[in-house]
């Protein structure tokens, strides 16, 4: 392996942004997504969820059930290039059904970017996002979309944003009218108006150069609606300047208005992230803070993914670089089974399209091919220190249903399948200690016919699910093995083992789970659980 160049890994770093998109449905960021990579030269025209008769789909939307649905309920990574710059855009799920996956891709991030749907403004999604950035104190650039349709007043979005939201607004581009009198956006910082043509297919025009609001140029340009224009900038001229400080930590949010199908307002959206958004930035293990800039590799697995080439049944594990370099053979020390392996064969991603991996630098993702030994949460590094990343949880499903196998002889197969399926993190499997069941728990309701297409589509097997009278799970904890035996023989009807093996209560209702608490007040019920576990653990 090369040797550690203190001064190329640091620019190295500096050109990487690692950013997710966090939207509530529908409101425009796979189309945003595309539109990002399209601009970025990575393809060469955009798909769209909408577009059945073409055959074409949203490139970062590659499950069959996402092409019917029209909804992303997976997370794609893509990596592209744009002015010298390398964007890693981890495109999350939306559907208020896969909020766990999402949690887990935000813990991968060092920003994000949120789509505001002009017409319905804060959604309920957009809150609980919002929430899961706050918790990582994640800087967070706001995109206003589709203001080529009817929606509310600009400045009523921004005040609904920081009442709801709880974050402070500043706009850096701005509209000139919306709906059908949308004409274009203008650039606060450069002076500049970027006039709408309304032509999806199309590039936009080129800015046109201002000296200020009070250019005769705009009445030139925009008629009448030069001088709304010029009120509504005398009206932004009296709010907070924008802070890169208060960015960073969360407080603030850059705004910029466009209308991502048509291409347009994209362009100054990535061009302010490139500026401003952070490049990788430290991680917190439960020992200590690991630098991006220190020479040792160091990594975690935050997503597991099978069957994403069905052809070739494989499973990728998807790792965030968190420091050094990394290199293809490279041997790595996986922590959680206390064996060294070598990254043979490592893999980066455009949607659907993968290259092999010679080098690469924090904030990067790789995908590690996985034959079943990699869980989300695992670290991996080039030394035997015991990083053990933290913020990567599990959590208590919602919602539960009985898999029901309709051709008994592919128990084996169905095994498998579920095995595999529940390892990328968005369900979980329970198994009862009493009987043969095999449960399955999940954060949304949604995942239960997803996983029952994949199981159909990817591994042969025709399944279906039935309710079963559960609400809610908790991880039991107990040092005292004598009670924890005790508390079993009490509670066997209602305890499982999870897929990794963790003794589990589900409950009936949120009685009866107070209930069992106030009879076993020294047991530890667990609504979280952190992905990875120690070393050697199974």
């Amino acid at each position: 392996m090369s040797e550690f160049n203190l001064t190329i890994a640091r620019r190295e770093i500096a050109k990487r942004r690692t950013f997710g998109i966090i939207s509530h449905p529908d409101a425009g960021k796979t189309t945003l997504t595309e539109k990002l990579l399209l601009f970025g030269g990575a393809i060469q025209m955009a798909g769209s969820v909408k577009a059945r008769k073409s055959g074409r789909y949203a490139t970062s939307d590659w499950m069959s059930i996402e092409r019917d649905r029209g909804i992303s309920v997976t997370s794609s990574v893509m990596q592209f290039d744009y002015q010298d710059h390398q964007i890693n855009l981890l495109d999350t799920p939306g559907h208020q059904d896969f909020s766990e996956d999402t949690y887990r891709v935000l813990t991968a991030v060092d920003s994000a970017v949120m789509v505001i749907d002009c017409a319905k403004g804060v959604e309920t999604q957009t809150r609980k996002l919002m929430e899961v950035c706050r918790m990582r104190n994640t800087p967070i650039m706001t995109f206003i979309n589709k203001l080529d349709r009817e929606g509310k007043n600009p400045f009523d979005l921004l005040a609904e944003i920081e009442d709801i939201l709880q974050i402070e607004c500043v706009p850096l581009t701005w509209p000139v009218g919306i709906g059908s009198d949308f004409r274009g956006i203008y650039h606060l910082e450069r002076r500049e108006l970027t006039l709408f043509n309304g032509d999806r297919h199309a590039l936009p025009t080129e800015p046109v150069a201002l000296s200020g609001p009070d250019d005769p140029k705009l009445d030139e340009l925009l008629g009448e609606q030069a001088q709304a224009l010029r009120d509504d900038l005398e009206l932004l001229s009296a709010g907070n300047p924008y802070s890169h400080e208060d960015y960073l930590i969360g407080g603030q949010t850059p705004v910029f208005f466009g209308s991502a199908v048509n291409n347009f307002g994209v362009r100054e959206l990535l061009e302010g992230f490139i500026r401003l958004a952070p490049a990788p930035m430290p991680r917190p293990t439960e020992t200590r803070m690991v630098e991006p800039d220190e020479p040792r590799f160091s990594g975690f697995v935050f997503k597991v993914q099978a069957n994403m080439d069905p052809a070739h049944r494989d499973r990728i594990a998807f790792l965030r670089i968190c420091s050094g370099k990394f290199e293809k053979g490279m041997k790595l020390h996986h922590h959680r089974v206390g064996k060294e392996v070598v990254i043979a064969n490592p893999i980066m991603f455009l949607a659907q399209s993968r290259t092999s991996v010679e080098e690469a630098w924090p904030g990067d993702i790789i995908g590690i091919r996985n034959h079943g030994t990699i869980r989300i949460g695992d670290t991996f590094t080039d030394g035997k220190e015991a990083l053990t990343f933290t913020g990567i949880p599990n959590f208590a499903p919602e919602h539960f249903r009985k898999v029901l196998l309709k051709t008994p002889l592919k128990s084996k197969q169905l095994r498998k399948g579920l095995e595999q399926l529940v390892d990328e993190g968005a369900a979980q499997l329970f198994i009862p200690l009493v009987g043969s069941d095999l449960i399955l728990g999940a954060v949304g309701e949604l995942q239960f016919e997803v996983i029952v297409s994949r199981l159909r589509e990817e591994y042969g097997v025709d399944a279906s699910y039935m309710p079963v009278p559960y609400e809610t799970a908790r991880w039991i904890q107990c040092a005292d093995r004598n009670m924890l035996r005790a508390f079993e023989e009490d509670n066997r009807g209602q305890l499982t083992h999870d897929a990794k093996g963790y003794l589990t209560l589900l409950a009936n209702s949120e009685w009866q789970l107070k209930c069992i608490k106030e009879r076993w007040p020294d047991i530890d019920y667990l609504a979280t659980r952190e992905c990875q576990t120690r070393d050697g653990e199974e």
